[in-house]
C-alpha cells in the first residue's frame, strides 16, 4: 500500500492563505494528509483526552464493547469528516477567490491531477455547489456498508444501517450544524458522479487499512443509541479537526513520502500539538483534605458529602449553606475525589455572572498544586472577557509557555513599530486582588493557558475552568458548535455556583443540561444558600431522567443530597437546627431619597464602620454617591472613603475599584479601614465584609444572599463598633403614594393616569417583591425589626415567597392577585421558551436520532446570531451591548481624557506583517479594559438610541469592525452616540 502516485493523493484538502503561503511553494495539501492529521489527533485524545466514561459511551456505540475496536473506529470515522471535499465543487474553490497569489500554484496543481487521472470536469462553470460537509453526508452510507437500492438522497430503513446514516449526518455537522434531510439529499447533486465515488472510495479504504479498521464489520459495529454517543462523536470530530487544522502544528506534507509515513507523521504531530496544548485529562493526585488545604479539617457539611459521596461513578452532588460555610472547598473536593474514580478530564465552575471569575480561577490554581499529577494542565477562564483578566495573563506569560527573553523581545518590537507599549506598563489597570506569586511553600503551580483557549467556547476544553452559566446554558441548545461545548463539559465534574441566581428559564434549561451530562457520565455539584424543595427535587428528576431511571429516595434530611448512578438519593449533613446560627437583624425602611440617607450613613460610622450599600439600579446608586460626597465634608469625611462600583464603569475601572474593596474588606484581608462607605450594585462585589448593610428591597433569596456580606468575618466579632456590633441590613422600600400601607413594586407605566412604578418591578417579579415585603413585615416585631436566625430561617423564608400563594384584604389583597397572574403567566412563558430551545436527550423514554439534533444558521453561534425565536440564549433578559470606550481631547486617540495615554492600533495588513502575538494580545486586552456594558434596555422602545451597526466605523485594526464611543475631554460623547452619552471616571457612563 506504499503508493506516492495513487490518484486519491492529487485531491487536495487545504491551501495556505495569503498570509503563510512563499511563491514557489506547492501551496496546498493533499485531501488524505489532512484526513489522516485529524483521526490522528482523534486517536491521540482518545488515549489523553476522553474521560473513562465518555470513552465507555463511545465504546458500546462504535465498538461493540470492545475499547480496542472503538480505538480504531471513532478516529476512522473523525478522519472521514472531510470526505465531501473529494468533489469537483470543492476543488473548484482552490484560487476560486480574488488571490491572485495562489494562481499559479493553482495551476500547477490542476495540471499534475489532471495528468494523475483526478476526474476534475473539463469546464469549472456551471457546477452545482453545496457545502463539502454535507457532500460527506450525501454519500458517506454508500461508501461503508450500506449497500440498499434506494434513490440519491435518500435513507434507506434498514435498521443495521441507520447508525452509518446517523454517523454520515453527525460528520456532516462538523463546522458546527448538523444537516437535515433535505439539505444532504440536496448535495447528492453535487458528488460529481460515480468517477468521484470510486476516488472518495478509495480515500475511505486507505485510511481504514491506515487506521486499522475493519471495513466488512463497520455497519455492525456502528449503533449509537445513547444520544450522548452522537454528540460526543461530533464534539471530538471538531475538537480533532480544530488542532489538525493548524499550519504550524500540522505543516503540509511531502508527496514524495508514502500514505504510511504521512500516518506516521500524523500521530507524531498529534502527540506534540496536545503535549503543547496540555491537553491531558487530569491526573488527580492521592491528597487528602489536610493535602489539600493545610492547617484545616473539614467542617460537618463538608464531612457529610464525603461520607455520602460513592465509591465510584457518578454523581448529583446538592449542597446548600451560607456564604461562609466553605462550599467552594467543598465542590473542589468532591471534582478531586470524581476525578480518581472515574477518570475525569477536569472540572468547569460556572458562576452567575463575569465579576467573580478572576477570584474563583485564582482558587482553583491554588488547589491544582496539590491536587494535579500533571507536569501542567490548562486552567482557562471562559467568558468572552477573559483576557482582560490580568490573572489570565499572567498564565499566558507564564515560564511554562514562554521564556521571560521571549516576552521582553516582543514588547521591544512593539514599541519599535510604533504600535502599543511594553506588557509590563498599565498596572493600575491590572486587579489588585490577584496576586499572580507563588507561595513557595504551597507547591509549583501546574496551571498554564495557551492563547488557542482565548477563541468562544475552545475555553470549556481545558482540564480545568472557571467562567460563566451562560456556556452551560449553551450545551443544551442546538446552537453552532453546541456539541462541543457538551463534549467539554461531559468528561468533566461541573460545579454550578449559587444556583439560587438563576431565573426559571436558566433553572429549566439547566435541567436539561444536566440529563445530557448523565447520559454522558459526567458528574455535577450544585451549590446554594438555599434552594426551594422543588428545585431540588427538579434537579434530582433530571439527574435520573438522563441515567434513563427512576429516583430511589429512601428519606432523610439535610443541607446535602447525592444521587448516584443508581438514582439512589443519600441526606445527611447536620440538620439546620444543629448548625452553628448567626443571628441578624433586618428592618423595613420607607427610602426618603438619597440626601437623608446618605446624611445618617455618614453621621452613624463617622467615628468607625465599614458600611455596604446595594442599589438594585446603578442611576440608584450614583445618585447616593453623589449625595455622600456632597456632605461627605460637613461629616468629617474624605471623598476617598466612598466608593462607588457598578457594572457602567469601563471595565479597568470597576475592576480596580472591585479589586481595592476586596483587598479591604475581603475574606483575610489584613488592611481592614477603620471606616468605609461602599456603594455598590447586585452584581458587583461577593466575599466582603460589611459592619452594617442598606439595601433596597429585593427578592427573599437575593436578601438572603446579600446579607452574606454581612458580619461575614467572625474573627471581627468584638472589634466592632457598638452601633454596629450586631449584624444588621436595613431594608429599603418606597411606599405606594396611592395607598401608603403598600409597597411600590409595579413597573413604571407610560401614561400618567396609570398607576406610579418602580423601576424595581421591571427587574424583578412585581409579585415576589410584594410577596418578600409581605413576608418580613408578618415577621416584623413591635419596633419594626425582624430576627432572623440562619441559615435555620431560611427554608421558612424561600417556601413562604416561592411555594404558597399570598393572600391578603383590601389593597394587599389586589396588588397581590394582580401580581400573580402576572407572575405566573410570566413563568409559563419562560418554561416553554426553555422547552423550545433546550433539546432534551430522552423524550419519554425514547433516545434522541440525530434528526432532533438538525440546527442551522437560524439558530445562532452560540449566543450571537440567529433569528427572533430560534436562536440559543443563555438568559431571556436583555443583552448587554459592549462599546470600547476612547477618548480625543485634540487630534489623537487616546485611552484617557487628559491625552496622555495615546492608542495606537494597527492600519491596513500591519497585524499579517508580524506583529508579535504577545504584542497583539496585549492590544486586545487593553480594548477590554477600556470596554463600557450598556444595559440592552437602552437600545429599545420609544426613545432607544441607536444601535451600534449605525455608528462611525474607526479606520484601524483591531477595532475597525467595533462599536467604539469616543470622548472629548469633559465626558461628553463625539462620535458613536454624541450627545446621547456623557461618562465621568467617578460615576460613569450616563445616558442623556
Amino acid at each position: 500500500m506504499a503508493q506516492v502516485d495513487g490518484t486519491y493523493r492529487w485531491v487536495w484538502g487545504k491551501t495556505q492563505d495569503r498570509s503563510r503561503y512563499r511563491e514557489a511553494e506547492r501551496g496546498w495539501n493533499p485531501l488524505l494528509a489532512h484526513m489522516l492529521d485529524t483521526g490522528a489527533t482523534a486517536r491521540e485524545l482518545w488515549d489523553r483526552y476522553l474521560s473513562d466514561n465518555v470513552r465507555a459511551v463511545l465504546t458500546e456505540a462504535f465498538g461493540g464493547g470492545d475499547s480496542a475496536t472503538a480505538r480504531a473506529v471513532v478516529p476512522f470515522l473523525a478522519a472521514l469528516h472531510d470526505l465531501g471535499k473529494a468533489a469537483p465543487t470543492f476543488l473548484h474553490g482552490f484560487d476560486r477567490h480574488p488571490r491572485t497569489h495562489l494562481r499559479t500554484a493553482r495551476a500547477v496543481w490542476e495540471e499534475e491531477a489532471r495528468a494523475r487521472a483526478v476526474p476534475l470536469p473539463d469546464s469549472w462553470e456551471g457546477l452545482y455547489w453545496a457545502h463539502h460537509q454535507h457532500i460527506t453526508a450525501a454519500t458517506l452510507p454508500r461508501l461503508l456498508g450500506c449497500d440498499c437500492p434506494v434513490a440519491d438522497g435518500q435513507r434507506c430503513r434498514v435498521s443495521e444501517h441507520q447508525g452509518l446514516h446517523s454517523v454520515a449526518y453527525a460528520l456532516g455537522g462538523h463546522h458546527g450544524h448538523v444537516p437535515g434531510a433535505e439539505t444532504v439529499g440536496t448535495a447528492t447533486i453535487a458528488r460529481g458522479g460515480s468517477s468521484w465515488d470510486d476516488v472518495r472510495r478509495d480515500l475511505v479504504e486507505v485510511t481504514a487499512a491506515l487506521l486499522g479498521v475493519d471495513l466488512s464489520r463497520l455497519a455492525a459495529l456502528v449503533a449509537p443509541v445513547k444520544p450522548a454517543a452522537l454528540t460526543s462523536l461530533m464534539g471530538l470530530v471538531i475538537m480533532s479537526d480544530w488542532i489538525a487544522s493548524n499550519d504550524d502544528r500540522f505543516p503540509y506534507s511531502d508527496l514524495g513520502d508514502t500514505d504510511e509515513k504521512w500516518w506516521q507523521a500524523a500521530q507524531d504531530r498529534a502527540s506534540r500539538a496536545l503535549t503543547a496544548l496540555c491537553l491531558d485529562r487530569w491526573a488527580p493526585t492521592e491528597a487528602t483534605w489536610e493535602e489539600l488545604w493545610p492547617g484545616t479539617e473539614p467542617r460537618p457539611s463538608q464531612t457529610a458529602v464525603m461520607d455520602l459521596l460513592p465509591a465510584g461513578g457518578p454523581a448529583l452532588v446538592l449542597v446548600e449553606g451560607p456564604p461562609t460555610s466553605g462550599k467552594t472547598r467543598t465542590a473542589l473536593w468532591c471534582a478531586h475525589a470524581l476525578a480518581s474514580r472515574n477518570g475525569y478530564q477536569g472540572l468547569y465552575i460556572a458562576m452567575p455572572a463575569k465579576a467573580d471569575a478572576g477570584r474563583i480561577a485564582d482558587e482553583v490554581k491554588r488547589f491544582m498544586r496539590t491536587a494535579v499529577a500533571n507536569e501542567n494542565s490548562t486552567l482557562a477562564v471562559v467568558h468572552a472577557d477573559a483576557l482582560a483578566e490580568q490573572f489570565v495573563n499572567d498564565l499566558i506569560d507564564s515560564a511554562h509557555l514562554a521564556h521571560p527573553v521571549d516576552r521582553r523581545a516582543a514588547s521591544l518590537d512593539a514599541l519599535e513599530a510604533g504600535i502599543g507599549t511594553t506588557l509590563e506598563s498599565d498596572r493600575a489597570e491590572r486587579d489588585p486582588a490577584l496576586d499572580p506569586t507563588v507561595d513557595e511553600h504551597a507547591g509549583r503551580d501546574r496551571a498554564v493557558l495557551d492563547p488557542w483557549y482565548l477563541r468562544g467556547c475552545v475555553g470549556l476544553m481545558a482540564a480545568f475552568g472557571v467562567g460563566t452559566i451562560d456556556e452551560v446554558m449553551l450545551a443544551a441548545q442546538p446552537s453552532r458548535h453546541w456539541m462541543l461545548r457538551l463534549l467539554a463539559l461531559s468528561g468533566k465534574t461541573v460545579v454550578i455556583d449559587d444556583a439560587h441566581a438563576y431565573e426559571l428559564y436558566q433553572q429549566e434549561l439547566l435541567g436539561i443540561t444536566v440529563q445530557w451530562l448523565a447520559d454522558a457520565g459526567a458528574s455535577v455539584v450544585v451549590l446554594s444558600h438555599s434552594l426551594p424543595a422543588a428545585t431540588r427535587a427538579a434537579l434530582t428528576a433530571s439527574w435520573c431522567a438522563g441515567l434513563q431511571l427512576e429516583v430511589v429516595d429512601a428519606g432523610g434530611d439535610g443541607p446535602v443530597e447525592v444521587v448516584d448512578a443508581r438514582g439512589q438519593v443519600s441526606r445527611g449533613g447536620p440538620p439546620t437546627g444543629d448548625t452553628p446560627q448567626s443571628a441578624a437583624t433586618l428592618r423595613l425602611r420607607r427610602y426618603d431619597g438619597p440626601v437623608g440617607l446618605a446624611t445618617e450613613l455618614l453621621h452613624r460610622a463617622r467615628h468607625g464602620g465599614c458600611v455596604g450599600v446595594v442599589r438594585n439600579q446603578v442611576d440608584e446608586a450614583v445618585s447616593l454617591y453623589r449625595a455622600a460626597v456632597a456632605c461627605a465634608e460637613a461629616h468629617g469625611w474624605d471623598e476617598s472613603e466612598i466608593l462607588l462600583s457598578h457594572e457602567l464603569f469601563q471595565t479597568h475601572q470597576q475592576r480596580s475599584t472591585e479589586g481595592a474593596i476586596r483587598s479591604l474588606l475581603g475574606d483575610g484581608s489584613r488592611a481592614r479601614p477603620n471606616r468605609l462607605l461602599v456603594i455598590t450594585t447586585q452584581s458587583a462585589l461577593q466575599s466582603v465584609d460589611f459592619d452594617h448593610m442598606v439595601c433596597d428591597l429585593a427578592p427573599i433569596d437575593l436578601l438572603v444572599a446579600r446579607m452574606g456580606s454581612l458580619h461575614r468575618d467572625t474573627e471581627k466579632t468584638g472589634l466592632r463598633r457598638s452601633w454596629c456590633e450586631r449584624p444588621q441590613m436595613d431594608v429599603l422600600f418606597r411606599a405606594d403614594p396611592q395607598e401608603p400601607d403598600l409597597p411600590l413594586v409595579e413597573p413604571p407605566r407610560r401614561r400618567p393616569e396609570r398607576r406610579a412604578g418602580t423601576h424595581d418591578g421591571s427587574t424583578y417579579a412585581p409579585y415576589v417583591l410584594a410577596a418578600t415585603f409581605r413576608t418580613l413585615q408578618s415577621r416584623c416585631d413591635t419596633e419594626g425589626r425582624i430576627e432572623l436566625s440562619l441559615p435555620r430561617d431560611v427554608t421558612g423564608l424561600l417556601t413562604s415567597v416561592y411555594e404558597s400563594r399570598q393572600s391578603g384584604e383590601g389593597g394587599w389583597g389586589a396588588l397581590l392577585d394582580r401580581t400573580w397572574d402576572a407572575w405566573r403567566l410570566e413563568l409559563m412563558a419562560q418554561r416553554l421558551a426553555a422547552e423550545e430551545n433546550g433539546v432534551r436527550p430522552y423524550i419519554e423514554g425514547h433516545p434522541a436520532t440525530v434528526d432532533w439534533l438538525v440546527s442551522g444558521e437560524l439558530n445562532g453561534k452560540g449566543e450571537e446570531g440567529g433569528v427572533e425565536g430560534l436562536r440559543a440564549l443563555p438568559r431571556l433578559s436583555t443583552p448587554t451591548v459592549s462599546a470600547i470606550c476612547l477618548y480625543k481631547p485634540v487630534s489623537k486617540l487616546t485611552y484617557d481624557a487628559a491625552g496622555e495615554r495615546e492608542a495606537r492600533f494597527y492600519k491596513g495588513d500591519e497585524l499579517k506583517k508580524g506583529v508579535p502575538p504577545a504584542v497583539e494580545r496585549e492590544v486586545r486586552r487593553r480594548l477590554l479594559l477600556h470596554t463600557v456594558h450598556m444595559p440592552g434596555k437602552w437600545f429599545q422602545g420609544h426613545d432607544r438610541l441607536p444601535e451600534p451597526h449605525t455608528w462611525p466605523k474607526q479606520p484601524f485594526k483591531p477595532i475597525g469592525e467595533s462599536a467604539v464611543l469616543v470622548f472629548d475631554a469633559s465626558g461628553a460623547c463625539v462620535s458613536g452616540l454624541p450627545g446621547r452619552v456623557h461618562y465621568d471616571p467617578r460615576t460613569g457612563l450616563r445616558r442623556l
